[in-house]
């Protein structure tokens, strides 16, 4: 992922680090399918794979951060180097925070269930699980250009974050819609409002670490722009 150094030790603590980031994401994206399926089939066990998980994602946002600590100090790296280290700092705050969405899934699933509400639950789930596609495809294509350090996939990402957005608000309008033709859908169509800004803050998440992409590369702070402005940066 990066350039040629003097120090062939720097070169591989800079790739090292960068695959744990890689192995963190893989493992909070596990934690969002799992949490997702177990909200399409309202399995408890399912739920529990994903809160074990989360044990494990914020520990490794603490080794990791430490690394960089200790790397910067030791090598006080310049240029493309530091805004790659100050750019993976950013990138396993979003994705452990990613992790915390996928848990709180998890734990409204588990509250579903001890409610019993599964089997007389009549409400667009499968626009939810819909909306979660979205999400997640998103997150695993911001992982991919992290990998590569593609700026035009992480542009892609950036722009799909209005569909993300978008579904949202359909589903906000299709659940008050049940909540007013059958009151006793309310309380679970809250949970399932949570469920959905939960899904749809993991597509913000996954358009934070596009960004980072871009800034590792171009230099560049994207962040509040649009999507057209970002695309004209990186030509």
């Amino acid at each position: 992922m990066t350039e040629k150094h003097l120090s062939s030790q720097f070169d591989m603590e800079l790739s090292g680090i960068s695959t744990r980031v890689l192995e963190m994401g893989g493992l909070v994206e596990s934690q969002v399918a799992l949490a997702i399926y177990a909200l399409t089939h309202f399995s408890g066990e399912t739920a529990s794979q994903v809160l074990e998980a989360e044990e494990r994602v914020n520990q490794m946002e603490v080794d990791i951060d430490a690394d960089l600590s200790a790397i910067i100090a030791r090598r006080q790296p310049t240029a493309r180097d530091l805004r790659l280290l100050i750019a993976i700092s950013k990138t396993i705050g979003n994705l452990e925070r990613v992790g915390d969405e996928a848990a709180r899934i998890a734990r409204t699933v588990q509250r579903l269930i001890n409610m019993g509400v599964s089997s007389r639950l009549r409400l667009p789930v499968s626009d939810v699980s819909f909306e979660a596609d979205l999400a997640t495809s998103s997150l695993r294509k911001s992982l991919d250009a992290f990998a590569r350090l593609d700026t035009q996939t992480a542009v892609e990402v950036i722009k799909a974050d209005n569909e993300i957005d978008a579904e949202f608000d359909g589903l906000m309008r299709k659940l008050i819609t049940y909540m007013m033709e059958d009151p006793r859908t309310i309380s679970t169509a809250i949970d399932l409002v949570f469920v959905a800004k939960a899904i749809e803050r993991v597509g913000d998440h996954a358009k934070n670490l596009a960004e980072q992409v871009i800034y590792i590369v171009k230099g560049t702070d994207v962040r509040h722009n649009s999507p057209a402005t970002v695309e004209s940066i990186i030509k």
